[in-house]
């Protein structure tokens, strides 16, 4: 039997879009869905304008050209349509868990026994929205970082009840169509990305609340200093290869580590006139009406990153 190469995007939103561009690029036929029917007709705009500018830049993922891989891609006026013969389905809605037990249930109607149903969820469980599913055994979380075509990592995240032949088919996906896929043994709120996220930015708020520096100073901690040293290597290695190895390293830091983060204040509210201020002062930097160019900005430097470690993965000999 021919290997399926159809999957099925609902919700055409940027995230929607991303994973079209990123399935077309690895050769799979791609049916878009949304309710608004229109909002299809309007993502597929966008994304022949965005093949196009990724092809004359070079950055153009597969080995398609734009026009082939945009070929590749169709609009569906009903949810079945876009279902009918995909090995996977990625559900793209905002991000509501009401929304998202609403459109599982609609999947669950015209799902296969075979079918992927993937939810592109940031935090939501899946078991929160799987549970009573008819099809439960095949829903999982594949959630992106956003800019996804640029930020290759996918958590992997099944409900208690998944079918371990379908994380494992999940994961060959991802890496099918060039993405890093991390996979989580268990449900956690927030995933590993996000708990991780929150944690930085909850000490960052506490950093700029307490006066202790600027946020232009606070970013540029990350810019200029980890977040080059996490490009390569992530926390864990990188404490490994700044002593004779893990261990030695705790030996040494391990107490201040505790100490410093004894000292650490409560969570920050993230509401109030702070954070009129922090706005006041970054809408100087990047103007809201700017937020768009700043972020092809963004995209611009992180393609270039990712085809540099791209480049560089390709050259490793070893460590």
């Amino acid at each position: 039997m021919e290997k399926c190469k159809k999957v099925g995007i609902v919700g055409s939103g940027l995230i929607g879009r991303s994973w079209a561009m990123l399935f077309a690029s690895a050769g799979y036929k791609v049916s878009l869905y949304d309710i608004e029917s229109q909002k299809v007709d309007e993502a597929l705009q966008l994304i022949q304008e965005d093949l196009k500018m990724l092809q004359t830049k070079g950055y153009l993922r597969g080995t398609l050209s734009a026009d082939q891989q945009l070929k590749l891609m169709s609009k569906s006026d009903t949810l079945s349509e876009c279902m009918e013969g995909a090995k996977h389905v990625q559900e793209c809605v905002f991000e509501r868990l009401d929304l998202k037990q609403n459109i599982f249930k609609e999947l669950d109607k015209w799902a296969t026994d075979e079918v992927v149903l993937s939810s592109s969820t940031s935090c939501f469980v899946p078991s929160s929205f799987s549970e009573g599913l008819k099809h439960r055994r095949q829903v999982i979380v594949s959630h992106p970082v956003n800019p996804p075509y640029y930020v290759p990592l996918v958590e992997i995240v099944p409900a208690p009840w998944t079918d371990p032949k379908v994380v494992t088919q999940t994961r060959c996906l991802m890496e099918e169509i060039g993405q890093k896929p991390v996979t989580l043994n268990t449900e956690i709120n927030g995933f590993i990305l996000n708990r991780i996220q929150y944690a930085i930015l909850n000490e960052c708020w506490r950093l700029l609340e307490s006066g202790v520096a600027s946020f232009e100073d606070v970013d540029t901690v990350m810019t200029a200093g980890l977040g080059m040293r996490y490009a390569f290597a992530g926390p864990i290695e990188t404490i490994h290869l700044n002593a004779a190895g893990i261990k030695e390293y705790m030996e040494k830091y391990g107490p201040g580590i505790g100490e410093v983060t004894r000292s650490f204040g409560p969570i920050p509210t993230y509401t109030g006139p702070f954070v009129d201020k922090i706005h006041e002062e970054l809408c100087k930097k990047v103007p809201v009406d700017r937020l768009q160019d700043r972020r092809i900005w963004r995209d611009k430097r992180l393609a270039a990153l990712s085809m540099l470690k791209k480049d560089m993965d390709s050259k490793e000999e070893g460590p």
